[in-house]
Parts: structure tokens; C-alpha cells; sequence
């Protein structure tokens, strides 16, 4: 007996240990979150602080269908590979009861097949190109932000206004850029035809030579450039832009260069009077905005940017689903989700059941240099359920699912 004596407690422990860890894991709903952290943290660094502020905020108020939220992530690397990698080992191993996330429209096609091929919910938060829910679209597969048709059918009438013929464009060569310039080109060729597009410059992702690039598109003697490089590559364009000349006398249309991730680092080199979509978060007003803007300032001591907005968003549209469905299993949140509305910083979503693309709008404004430092002004909010195609156009795009 004393020798079995140490047994029977270390059994007992087991058991014990054992029976905590299932009341724990019976107790919470895991997000399983995939985003490329090392390539883009000026988008993505905001965005996290975003999720974080959205589950302890679910977490006070007692979690969703009595259970807590935990949140999980994994880095992708870029790599549409090490994303579907990623998204194994979180069903698999860590049990995840929803996939999330995605900044690079590539990583999230990788991840709206596999959603697809498993059978499993996914909500793409960021990822822009509109492959995710027409042409890749499938049962499993949601998407928050407005699209590249989206936002080209926003800043369209804004650049048909300019009455310029001849148009320059400079776009990422990968799936976003792509996605993006044929939006614009489709859109702008239909509300006014004849309009020319007279030069293109695809550089890629991360690799902008900007010198040839620049000196190519005044080569071309353009009106007008519809511009959809970001990031860094944003950077050094508008810089060489601005050494060159190649901006004085010209417009300007550009695609999230009004987002405080890309704008904030341009500084003194900040271009007036670009038309962008953006987010001017100093100047929204509104009730639902204003109580994202306390919390979140007062968590972390300092501004939002749009992918703090994102990323807020998205766990709070799992929240709504998930206590919708009163479940997470998959079938039932896909269910859930199809007209799903909650209330965001930016007003009323939905999300819509023909497509699975939420009604997020974008706000629209101009660029401006003030003292040093860029902000979008004259700015509108265009909520999203007026820019996307019609029903009938979407049974066309979008694939059997």
C-alpha cells in the first residue's frame, strides 16, 4: 500500500489536471488568427492592439454564449504556403473553433481554399482582392473589408470629375495591384470611354525601383496617375515622384493613401490634393466611433489606424456570429453570417448573404500637407452597400460554392 499509495495521487492528479484542462477548453472559443506581422506591421501591429481591445472588452462582458475568447495567431510569413501551414496546425492541433485574418490578398486566397477544401469558417479581415468572394468564393469564406471593386467604384466618380483622358498607372504586381487597376479600368472606361490608359508600371511587392518607375510614367506624359502602391514602396514613390516633378500639374487618384499607416511616414513629402480613400480618425464625430476612439486611446496611449478599425471589427463580427448561431460549429456560423448586422466604428454592417462581403464602407477625401505632416481632408464616408455590383452581376462573378 504505500508503495501504490504515490501512484493513486499521481493518478488522481491526472485526472484532476486532466479534468481542468477540458473545463478550460470547454470553456473558451479559440480564434485561430494568420497574418503576415513580420512583412507589414505598420498595418498590422495597429490591427493586433484592435483584436486585443475586442476580446477584452467580449471578455469583461462575459464572454459570448457564456464562454471567453482566445485569441491565437500565427505569423505566415508572406507566404500563402506557410499560411495553409498555419491554418493545419490550428485546426489540428490546437483545435480552433474559427480561422481569421490575412493581410496579402495572395495568403488569403491560400486561406479561403483551404477554408473551402476543410469545410471550416473563415473570415478574411483585410485581404482586398475581390477573387475572395466571387471568383474563390465559396460557403465557407466571409470578408470584412470593402474590395478593390469597392473602392475603385468609390474613387471612380471622383476621378471621371477630373475629365482627364490620358491615365498613368502604377500598381503592385501581385494580386491586390492586379485586382485593383482592372476595377479602375473596367469602372473608369464605362463612365467615360475615352478615357486612355497610356502607360503601366507593375513593380514588385517590396521592390519598387522607383527612379525607372517614376521616369517611365513621365515618359508617358500622362493627365493623370491612379496609383495603388503602399507601404514602403509608397514611400519612395512619392518621394522620387516629388524630386522628379512628376506630380506638378498632374492629378492623382491612389487607393489607401489616405490610411494613417502609409500617409503618417510621409511627413514633409505628404502630396496635396490627392484624391485617396483613408481614414482621417481625428475628424469622425459619430457616437460609435467616438467610443471605439476613448477605449482604444485609452488602452494604449495613442491613435487608431485603420487596422486597429479592422482588426477591432473582425472579432467583433465573430462575437455576433458565434451568439447568433449559438454555436461554432461551422455550419451553423455560416448560416449565422449570411445577412449578419452588428454595429462597428464606422456605423452599421451587414454581411451580405449573396456574396458573404460586408457593407464597411471607406471614407474618400484629398491629401494635405499640413506643416509637415499629411491628413486627408474634405472626406466623406461612402458606405459600402452603394458600391457593389449588382445581384445579378454577382451570380455571374461568383463560382458555385
Amino acid at each position: 500500500m504505500i508503495q501504490r499509495r504515490p501512484l493513486l495521487l499521481a493518478a488522481a492528479a491526472a485526472v484532476a489536471l486532466f479534468g481542468f484542462s477540458t473545463a478550460r477548453a470547454e470553456g473558451t472559443i479559440k480564434i485561430g488568427e494568420i497574418n503576415s506581422y513580420k512583412a507589414q506591421p505598420a498595418f498590422l501591429d495597429p490591427y493586433k492592439k484592435g483584436m486585443e481591445l475586442a476580446i477584452e472588452q467580449i471578455n469583461a462582458a462575459g464572454g459570448v454564449n457564456g464562454k471567453k475568447f482566445e485569441l491565437i495567431t500565427r505569423d505566415d510569413n508572406a507566404s500563402p504556403g506557410d499560411a495553409v501551414r498555419a491554418a493545419e496546425e490550428l485546426v489540428s492541433r490546437e483545435k480552433v473553433d474559427v480561422l481569421a485574418g490575412a493581410f496579402l490578398s495572395n495568403t488569403g486566397l491560400a486561406l479561403t481554399d483551404f477554408a473551402k477544401q476543410k469545410k471550416f469558417f473563415y473570415l478574411a479581415g483585410e485581404p482586398l482582392t475581390d477573387k475572395i468572394i466571387w471568383g474563390s468564393g465559396n460557403a465557407y469564406t466571409f470578408r470584412l473589408r470593402p474590395g478593390t471593386y469597392m473602392q475603385a467604384a468609390m474613387l471612380v466618380p471622383e476621378a471621371v470629375k477630373l475629365k482627364k483622358k490620358r491615365w498613368a498607372l502604377v500598381y503592385p504586381n501581385y494580386e491586390y495591384g492586379q485586382s485593383a487597376v482592372a476595377a479602375f479600368k473596367e469602372l473608369l472606361k464605362a463612365a467615360q470611354p475615352d478615357v486612355e490608359f497610356v502607360v503601366e508600371q507593375a513593380p514588385p511587392l517590396g521592390k519598387l525601383d522607383a527612379g525607372s518607375v517614376v521616369q517611365a510614367l513621365a515618359d508617358a506624359k500622362p493627365d493623370a496617375i491612379f496609383n495603388v502602391l503602399f507601404g514602403a514602396d509608397l514611400s519612395k514613390f512619392v518621394r522620387e515622384g516629388n524630386t522628379r516633378g512628376l506630380f506638378q500639374g498632374r492629378e492623382v487618384v491612389s487607393v489607401l493613401t489616405g490610411e494613417p499607416e502609409y500617409l503618417d511616414p510621409l511627413k514633409d513629402e505628404t502630396p496635396n490634393g490627392w484624391i485617396v480613400t483613408g481614414y482621417p480618425w481625428y475628424g469622425i464625430q459619430t457616437p460609435e466611433h467616438r467610443a471605439f476612439f476613448v477605449a482604444y486611446y485609452n488602452k494604449y496611449k495613442d491613435y487608431p489606424r485603420l487596422g486597429s478599425v479592422v482588426g477591432y471589427t473582425m472579432i467583433k463580427s465573430l462575437a455576433a456570429g458565434i451568439a447568433k448561431a449559438k454555436s461554432t460549429d461551422t455550419e451553423k456560423l455560416v448560416a449565422a453570417f449570411s445577412g449578419l448586422q452588428l454595429e462597428s466604428p464606422f456605423g452599421k454592417i451587414t454581411y451580405r448573404p449573396q456574396d458573404h462581403q460586408s457593407t464597411m464602407g471607406a471614407y474618400v477625401g484629398k491629401t494635405r500637407n499640413n506643416g509637415g505632416k499629411g491628413e486627408m481632408v474634405d472626406y466623406v464616408y461612402f458606405d459600402g452597400a452603394k458600391f457593389v455590383p449588382s445581384d445579378e452581376q454577382v451570380k455571374k462573378l461568383r463560382a458555385p460554392n
